[in-house]
């Protein structure tokens, strides 16, 4: 007998929401279309102060969910502006033996939290990641993230400190956040990082990784998004050396980008082409370069732009 199939813990998945009409309908059916049973799950979307209309969609949607036997619940943050607050209220709401976490931008598929929950069979296993893909795009920015699994948390189960994996499929045993705390609750970024390092620090638990237990993700479209998104990726990294002692990442410099910029130019453009012409690459491997380079440079502006307050470094507790 397959021991995974008998293993149907109580979950709860938490879901933070700022602003977030355009993506909680299909969140909503994504939610009304997983396969783990409906008795055995509660979904607690946090209204995080969102200004549209928000709360009318998720009050709508408790009540079609209840017909339906869905454990849908809407619960408000409105003291602090924090997704990891949010979650915090989520957590202190949760029934579950398991706390899955997601985002409103993101579209678990049908199994997602089926497989997400299996690997909390071996009770040593403490935090569950994960797959991210890449929802469908049209621009070549879109495109370019989704070849390059830009978000895939195979890179995070690699960090050189210790693997974490993000918030947007991230799945805890409940009662550890007894023994640690939970989310820094001022914290702009990063803890998702410091509350899987924090547990492997302060706990017995493993860390492992899911393939299977998928969600996915929209990339960034344009460059203001791409921008800032990469900008907040170096600001995280500049909490997590202030809390952590990480290395920091390497400053952007005039002279690197000349010499990639020439390297790009003069090998990386003709050794493409021959590939696209036989097949084994694709036209828009022809830019990765400078979107790499850009990248490069607004993670670079973050790191040295943050700034760490001594707030953000507060731990909510139970």
């Amino acid at each position: 007998m397959n021991q995974n199939k008998q293993f149907l813990p109580q979950v709860s998945v938490i879901v933070p929401i700022y602003n977030g009409e355009e993506d909680l309908p299909d969140l909503i059916s994504c939610i009304k279309n997983q396969t783990y049973p409906k008795d055995k799950v509660e979904y607690l979307l946090v209204n995080n102060n969102s200004q549209d209309t928000t709360s009318k969609i998720l009050n709508q949607a408790t009540l079609e969910a209840q017909k339906i036997g869905i454990n849908l619940q809407e619960l408000n943050e409105n003291n602090i502006q924090s997704s990891y607050a949010a979650r915090n209220q989520g957590i202190r709401q949760a029934k579950g033996e398991i706390l899955a976490f997601t985002d409103a931008d993101c579209r678990p598929l049908n199994n997602w939290l089926e497989e997400l929950v299996k690997p909390f069979v071996d009770e040593k296993i403490g935090i569950v990641v994960g797959e991210i893909d890449a929802l469908p795009g049209n621009s070549f920015l879109e495109k370019y993230a989704e070849r390059n699994s830009v978000l895939s948390q195979k890179f995070l189960l690699e960090h050189p400190f210790l693997p974490y994996g993000q918030t947007a499929n991230l799945a805890i045993r409940s009662t550890i956040f007894k023994n640690i705390g939970l989310f820094r609750p001022y914290l702009t970024t990063g803890g998702d990082a410091d509350i899987c390092w924090r547990i492997q620090q302060q706990t017995d638990y493993k860390l492992t990784f899911t393939p299977n237990g998928i969600i996915r993700h929209r990339h960034r479209s344009n460059f203001k998004e791409l921008k800032s998104q990469w900008q907040r990726y170096g600001r995280s990294n500049l909490y997590l050396h202030e809390l952590y002692g990480v290395d920091l990442m390497r400053d952007f410099t005039t002279k690197e980008a000349i010499y990639r910029c020439a390297r790009w130019l003069l090998k990386e453009i003709p050794r493409d082409s021959i590939k696209i012409l036989q097949g084994k690459a694709i036209p828009l491997d022809l830019i990765k370069m400078p979107i790499d380079l850009f990248n490069f440079h607004a993670r670079s502006q973050g790191q040295k732009t943050a700034k760490l307050s001594e707030k953000a470094k507060e731990i909510d507790w139970l």
